[in-house]
């Protein structure tokens, strides 16, 4: 079993899990099926660390403002507190459910979140000059969050679905990229050119793990450069104050770039230890969005560079997992779903912790798990919970009435996992057949 076992690490990789069967490719490998564990512990334990620092964060960085304006400094402790039950509550429902009951829903999922995008630009109120938000009496919904799920959930679908005409422009890479380009537009209309960014490159990593065309993705890019400069360079002059401010923090630190300056010396004045939890003088009304977008900024200034690099750590460790997740996952599916979660994650930290840190342009993004915010931390928890269900790689749920006719149509498909034992999988083109079980070489003994 171990020669087995080494043999098959050395005939399929990890990238031949999320590229199977590409067009032309013709060759044999064994694979011995994973047993069934429960989710991983280190990802839920990244996840339920950010959350931990984030609802003292939160509280350290926005009592005094919540202070002065609702007459309680513990106004944004109480609601992220029941953000955060919230977000428990969808994290664990969507752990134990299987991911591949998503699959049946992906359509309604993302033709309805295309509808709250367009929707919010005609119903919802304007708040410093963008239209991001609904808003139902003190509560507030942003529907760009669930967006993120149902785009990656469908780019996974179509690309699990099409896995071998993913090389074919109008089959396998025309169709997300339309979709994609349409939400993209409808959020550069609110606008939101930040989280436009980020899905867009999401979707490109996904099709480009799923052996897309670098061709493809090239001329994709190419097209949106000039409208990127558009919207950056020649557009509304608040984008263009923005770019410059950036570009020069110093001379801008009075006006456009005053966030940024607060920003940045609210992390250099934290030193490698910090000023102490609660000490932070940035945060009474020098640093605007101080609990939000901006909320790194505090843990820099109050516990330093080691904050700093923990909050980095732990996203580490979350990535490192969900893309082992992707690996191990039982089915291509599984594995697409999983690295597109996994890079949306990486992607929003990273964007947020350039923008604090004065390495790109300010952008409204919140830092995953611990910026305030019920839609943004509800939808991640959900999100994290949908990626430990896959890192489980439990195999699919037993036949029932309800998901009878979807088991049927997927039984004899690329994602049913494999029985016990050792199988020799044949990869000829565009199929896949999987052979019986291999029976044990060794010679029968002579008697």
């Amino acid at each position: 079993m171990i020669a087995t076992a080494g043999l098959r690490e050395r005939v399929t990789d990890w990238m031949g899990r999320l590229r199977p069967g590409g067009a032309g490719r013709v060759g044999v490998s064994l694979r011995v099926p994973r047993p069934s564990t429960g989710p991983d512990r280190l990802l839920c334990g990244a996840v339920f660390g950010l959350i931990a620092l984030g609802i003292v964060m939160v509280f350290s960085a926005g009592a005094a403002f919540a202070a002065k304006h609702y007459g309680d400094w513990t106004f944004f402790l109480k609601r992220e507190a029941v953000y955060v039950v919230i977000g428990l509550v969808a994290f664990t429902f969507a752990a134990r459910t299987d991911y591949s009951v998503y699959r049946r829903i992906t359509y309604p999922l993302l033709f309805f979140s295309i509808a709250l995008l367009a929707g919010v630009l005609v119903l919802g109120p304007r708040v410093n000059g963008a239209v991001r938000w609904y808003r139902f009496g003190g509560l507030s919904f942003q529907p760009c969050e669930p967006m993120k799920f149902s785009l990656t959930l469908y780019v996974s679908v179509l690309l699990a679905r099409k896995a071998d005409q993913v090389r074919d422009f109008s089959i396998g890479f025309l169709p997300p990229l339309v979709i994609t380009g349409v939400v993209m537009g409808l959020l550069i209309l609110q606008p939101d050119l930040g989280t436009a960014v980020v899905i867009g490159a999401v979707t490109m990593a996904l099709l480009f793990v799923a052996g897309t065309r670098t061709s493809f993705i090239l001329m994709a890019l190419l097209v949106a450069a000039p409208i990127g400069w558009k919207f950056l360079v020649m557009g509304k002059s608040f984008r263009q104050q923005r770019l410059l401010a950036f570009l020069n923090p110093l001379e801008f630190r009075q006006n456009v770039g005053y966030q940024l300056w607060e920003s940045l010396i609210s992390v250099g004045s934290g030193g490698v230890w910090g000023r102490g939890l609660g000490e932070g003088r940035q945060k009474l009304f020098y640093l605007p969005e101080a609990h939000t977008d901006f909320v790194l900024s505090i843990i820099g200034e109050e516990l330093g560079l080691v904050g700093v690099l923990s909050i980095l750590a732990a996203f580490l460790v979350l990535i490192w997992r969900g893309y082992l997740a992707a690996a191990r996952a039982r089915d291509v599916f599984g594995s697409y779903l999983a690295f597109g979660l996994s890079s949306l994650f990486g992607l929003q930290a990273l964007v947020n912790m350039g923008v604090v840190l004065g390495s790109l342009p300010t952008k409204g993004i919140p830092l995953p798990f611990i910026s305030y915010g019920g839609s943004s931390l509800v939808v991640s928890l959900f999100m994290a919970g949908v990626l430990a269900n896959i890192s489980a790689r439990k195999p699919e749920p037993g036949a029932t009435p309800f998901f009878s006719a979807f088991r049927q149509r997927v039984a004899a498909g690329r994602n049913k996992r494999a029985e016990p034992g050792v199988r020799v999988v044949v990869e000829t083109g565009a199929h896949r057949r999987r052979s019986a079980p291999v029976a044990d070489p060794s010679p029968p003994s002579e008697s």
